[in-house]
């Protein structure tokens, strides 16, 4: 009897000895996949019993595939924001270097009369080109930061539409685009950051006044089912399909007859600022025929 006891003792101790030698390489395979990630390489743990070993290193693996995802979303952003960085240095150069110019040639007295006139006025026009361009850097910068905070007030939107449009009315005349305006004269109240919402409408008519090459645009205010759309669109040249889909990404500017004076963020900041008003944008296009986009925002209910 006290040799078979002896015997068992022996076998429960080979075993425990076995199940800790299986166990510290297990452990060693977990810290060697940890030092691995630590050095940015993507590796997991196998292990295939169902011990408590098992369950860390199922836990393990799941700690490393979200640091792998958090560390490509970071170089990922890092990489976007240099190539922004890199495009607007190039876009804020330009109209400054040609600005300088035109100040230079009127500073230095080589122009005069009507042809001093023309210049001043193509320099005020390459100054507030540059001040377009700075405020949508800041407002992306804002939005992509999170930093900037909606401030909704009960609105009547038909009344702000249309001051927003009146106030194009000079540019559109100017670039011989003739505007057509349905919007109702009713009083449609929803929930708008005033200064957000002028950005949106105002970047999708600016959006087709610089790029369309179009004769006229249509700007129709209409609600159905809790939903207010507004629709700005222009018969221009369009948007080739595969483009299409690609056009709210920031920084995506198409080809590059489309891409004159342009950041590549303005129709990006309209998607976020109506995504933050809780709505959506769509956008449609045909070659040579029109491009619209159809911005629906929920009505607010008494």
């Amino acid at each position: 009897m006290n040799m078979f006891i002896i015997i068992m003792l022996g076998l429960i101790c080979s075993i425990c000895i076995f199940i800790l030698v299986i166990q510290r390489k297990q452990l060693d395979q977990i810290l060697e996949v940890l030092e691995a990630a630590k050095n940015g390489e993507n590796r997991k743990v196998f292990i295939k019993d169902n011990g408590i070993v098992s369950k860390i290193a199922f836990e393990i693996n799941g700690l490393i595939s979200i640091h792998n995802q958090e560390l490509s979303e970071q170089k990922r952003l890092e990489q976007v924001n240099k190539e922004l960085l890199t495009s607007l240095s190039h876009d804020v150069r330009t109209p400054i270097t040609s600005l300088l110019g035109y100040l230079d040639a009127i500073e230095s007295g080589i122009v005069s009369g009507d042809e001093r006139d023309k210049y001043i006025q193509i320099a005020r026009k390459k100054a507030y080109d540059l001040r377009r361009l700075v405020d949508s850097l800041f407002d992306w910068f804002k939005i992509d930061s999170k930093e900037l905070i909606l401030i909704l007030n009960d609105t009547d939107i038909c009344e702000l539409t249309k001051e927003i449009v009146i106030d194009w009315l000079p540019a559109l005349e100017q670039k011989g685009i003739t505007p057509k305006i349905e919007i109702p004269d009713d009083e449609w109240i929803v929930e708008l950051d005033i200064s957000a919402y002028k950005r949106i409408v105002s970047n999708l008519i600016q959006n087709a006044l610089e790029h369309s090459s179009c004769n006229h645009i249509n700007v129709v205010l209409k609600k159905n089912d809790g939903i207010i759309s507004i629709v700005v669109k222009d018969d221009g040249i369009g948007i080739a399909k595969d483009k299409l889909p690609h056009i709210f990404e920031r920084l995506y500017k198409g080809d590059m007859s489309r891409s004159r004076q342009s950041s590549g963020l303005g129709l990006s900041i309209v998607k976020e600022l109506t995504k933050m008003h809780g709505g959506r944008i769509i956008a449609k296009s045909e070659l040579a025929e029109y491009t619209e986009f159809n911005i629906e925002l929920p009505i607010y209910k008494r």
